[in-house]
Parts: C-alpha cells; structure tokens; sequence
C-alpha cells in the first residue's frame, strides 16, 4: 500500500499527530490493547497505522488484517442491501411492514404500565420499512443498552426475546410481532433491533439466505473476503480479543477468541449487530460510498439511492429534539439521521468538524465515517467496549482536518 498524505492534500507532519496522539493518550497508559486507523482521500491513502496487541494473553502484535468484531458498523451494511432491493422496484420505502411479515399487522403502541397491567392502543399509522430504516419504528433494543430502562422493555423478555441467537430470523421477527411499540412509528427515535428486521426483510423481499445476500451482492463485488458472521477455524489467529475496562481501570478480557460466539455460525445472523471483519474490508465499503455507490468501475447501488439514504430523514429535526435517552453510537445534537447512517447537519451545534459527513460506529469502539464534500473517509478499529469509554471519534476528526491544507 501506497502512503502518501502530501497528494492527498495533508500536511504530512501534522497528520503524523494521529499516530502519536494514539501511542501517547491510549496504548502507553494501556487504555486499549491496540488499533488500526487509516484515512484515504481522493482515492489516495493518506495514513494507515497499527499499533499494539491485538490479543494481551498470547502476546499477539494487532496486524493490518486483524479481523474484529464491527457490532453496530453491520447496519449501514445492511441497510444498502435493503436499498438494493429498493432499486430494484422490489418494494416502496412506504410500505408497510405488515405486508412482507403479516403478523405484525397485531402491533400496539404502549400507553402506560407494566406487564399484566399495561394499557395499550392502536397505533395512528402503520409501521413502514422507511421506519425501520430510520430507528422511527417504535421498537427498542428490549433492555439490551446500557444506563436504558423503558417501559416496553419487559415485554421483550416475555416474548422471549434475547441476544442468544438461538431463533432463526422469522422466529425472531414473530417474537417482536408480539411487543408493544414505545411510541407512534415516525414520532421519536430510539435505537433498536430494526435493523435486524431490515436483515429479515432482505430474506423475504430478495428470496435468498440473508447471509447469502450480503455474500453475492456486497462482500464478493466489493472484495470484502473476511467480512461475514462467523469466524472460521482457518482465520482464527487473526481473531483479535475484546476488552473491557475492569473498575481499577485496567483492561479485562470480554471475549476470548478461541470460545467467542463468533466461532459458531448463529441460527439468525444479526444485521444490526453480527458481522466480523477487516480494516482493509470495511476501508472497501467507506471506498464504494464515497464514490457514490461505485466500486472499482462496478456501480453496486445507485447514486440517487446512495444520496436518499445519507439524508435527514428526521423531518428537518435532529437526534436532539427526537431520541429517546439511552445509548447509541452518536451524540445527538446538530446530528440528523437517514437510512441507516447518522449524518452531522449543524457542525457548530454537534461541536465537531466535517458538515455533511455521515457515518455510524459499532460497540467495541469501532468507527467510520464519510465526508463527500472533501472526498474523504476514515475507518477506526480498536476492540473495547463500550465505544462510549472513549471519544475516539471527535478527537479522530478533529486532528485529520486540522491536518488537511487549504486549497492554492
């Protein structure tokens, strides 16, 4: 790979301040075990570093093809496999989701009360698949976040709900059919299992696996070849361990690679959550998005589709005025939200630079975002959870533009 920050429009000393600012602040004083960054720009790789352990125990160095776990960086995944079936004339992002999973005709919005005692009503309008896209549906993660207590959440775990991954995906979704939705589909913003039902209905929609899907129509085309749910004996070693800070703030192992769950394939393969990969295989993905959909002369979705998806969708709201409190890998003021990725819509009220972005993280502090407007994206892998341990997204963003030169 080709490392080249001065044609990419950097200042190359202080793009340096990345590589530093990572050793000096996080992996010295052992914050995290170890990471892997790179930034590209006008198709030209500005900066890509790795640093640190990628396994504490086994003594093993983190690699530039380290697989990880991406968590929530699946949903964007998903969602463009979804759009693609949208293009396709497949379905209308206003159609209701009953017509693809007729059980959840039945859903009712919670009113007030718990369990037994729970009132409920109909709700005003129908849930569409442009809800579940948005995280406007009315589900929730069912107590699943931390610091998040809702009154539908209950609910969840009397249907029997959970994050075991022993239902198959239309188990799952006629489970859900039976919870009460937290609020009117298009009124708040929660974050959610919808994407998982997005997943679903690439399944029903498409008629192929969903697994298969993501195979034949995005990992293969844009050569993303240790992207996928589970993590096979052959690539093992390149499986990196997941931390958590212990309370005297040292790192504690929260998943050990040879007993993950990741070394099964799951009966319902998450698209909200489930997927595992490489820097180099998700830096393909951000590389298709920034260029409008485009992958190595190979138009894998539309522009027009591209651009409706990284729209606000909040009408004209942002996070702040829409979420429901709890967890999710954004801050919300100044942030607007589309189909399956957040976008900055006021730089000065979200305190950070690149107006226009786009983008989404994942738990185990994982990280991406693309800017169109300077032709740029960034890919930021490490593996501790939460991602909300550290801010390694504004201080990311904050030191690639300050090292971006002005135009002569």
């Amino acid at each position: 790979m080709q490392i080249d920050p001065e044609a990419a429009g950097f200042c190359a000393d202080k793009l340096r301040n990345l590589t530093t600012h990572l050793e000096q602040q996080y992996l010295a004083p052992k914050k995290i075990a170890g990471c892997s960054v790179r930034v590209v720009r006008h198709g030209v790789t500005a900066h890509a570093s790795t640093m640190g352990m990628m396994d504490i125990a086994r003594g093993k160095p983190m690699r530039d093809d380290t697989i990880f776990r991406i968590y929530s960086m699946s949903k964007p995944i998903t969602s463009i496999a979804l759009l693609m079936l949208l293009e396709e004339g497949r379905f209308q992002l206003n159609d209701p989701v009953y017509k693809f999973i007729p059980s959840w005709r039945r859903h009712r919005v919670w009113v007030e009360g718990e369990g037994e005692s729970m009132t409920t009503r109909r709700p005003s309008t129908p849930m569409t698949v442009q809800h579940l896209l948005c995280h406007t549906s009315g589900l929730t993660y069912g107590g699943f976040l931390p610091g998040l207590e809702l009154p539908v959440d209950p609910a969840y775990a009397a249907a029997g709900i959970s994050r075991a991954g022993t239902d198959t995906l239309e188990e799952f979704a006629e489970k859900l059919s039976q919870v009460p939705l937290l609020y009117d589909p298009g009124s708040r913003w929660s974050y959610s299992l919808a994407t998982d039902i997005c997943g679903y209905l690439v399944e029903v929609i498409s008629g192929q696996p969903f697994e298969a899907f993501l195979q034949e129509r995005l990992f293969q085309p844009l050569d993303m070849p240790d992207t996928g749910f589970t993590v096979p004996d052959a690539k093992l070693e390149r499986f990196a361990a997941c931390y958590e800070r212990a309370p005297d703030k040292s790192l504690r192992l929260q998943d050990d690679p040879e007993t993950s769950r990741y070394r099964t394939p799951p009966r319902a393969p998450s698209g909200a959550g489930g997927l595992v990969g490489t820097l180099q295989d998700y830096a393909h993905f951000c590389e298709m998005l920034v260029q409008g959909g485009a992958f190595r002369g190979r138009q894998i979705v539309g522009r027009p589709i591209l651009d409706l998806m990284t729209r606000n969708h909040l009408g004209g709201k942002s996070l702040a005025q829409m979420a429901i409190g709890g967890f999710s890998e954004t801050s919300n003021e100044g942030v607007g939200f589309g189909l399956g990725f957040a976008s900055t819509i006021d730089a000065a009220a979200s305190g950070t630079v690149g107006e226009g972005d786009f983008y989404w993280g994942g738990l185990a502090s994982t990280l991406f975002w693309v800017d169109p407007v300077e032709d740029l994206y960034a890919v930021f892998m490490a593996q501790l959870i939460p991602s909300s341990t550290f801010n390694f997204r504004g201080q990311i963003k904050n030191i690639v533009y300050g090292a971006l030169k002005s135009p002569r």
